[in-house]
């Protein structure tokens, strides 16, 4: 049940499944590295966004809150995104979570899942 993928940068991503379904438990499961993919994404869109902009943060987090669906495939459905971050204005959080939301993060354009965005800012 564990698969290690190799993507175009040479990099690798093992996943695995949890003993309950016959795995060893050695990596995340894949819906887990597409939620990561998700944030990591966003993040980076963020990050560069507020750069551009003149207000780099001191810190980034992205906390993710997602709902699947309860029948096969138990696809995601809804995912809410919190953006915590220190050093930017609140407004330049905002401004940059949407544009990467709307415009940048091809991962959440990638998704068939209604995402919803939040943001905290901390001088």
């Amino acid at each position: 049940m564990r698969f290690v993928g190799v993507g175009p940068s040479g990099h690798r991503a093992t996943m695995d499944a949890g003993r309950e379904a016959g795995g060893e438990d050695s990596g995340p499961r894949p819906t887990e590295l597409l939620l990561f993919a998700l944030g990591g994404c966003t993040g980076m869109d963020v990050v560069s966004i507020l750069g551009k902009m003149r207000t780099p943060p001191r810190s980034l987090e992205i906390v993710i809150a997602a709902e699947r669906a309860s029948d096969h495939p138990k696809a995601f459905r809804k995912a809410k995104l919190l953006f915590r971050a220190e050093g930017v204005p609140e407004e330049n959080l905002r401004k940059a979570a949407q544009l990467s939301h709307e415009r940048y993060c091809s991962v959440a354009h990638s998704l068939s899942t209604e995402i919803t965005i939040e943001v905290e800012a901390q001088p």
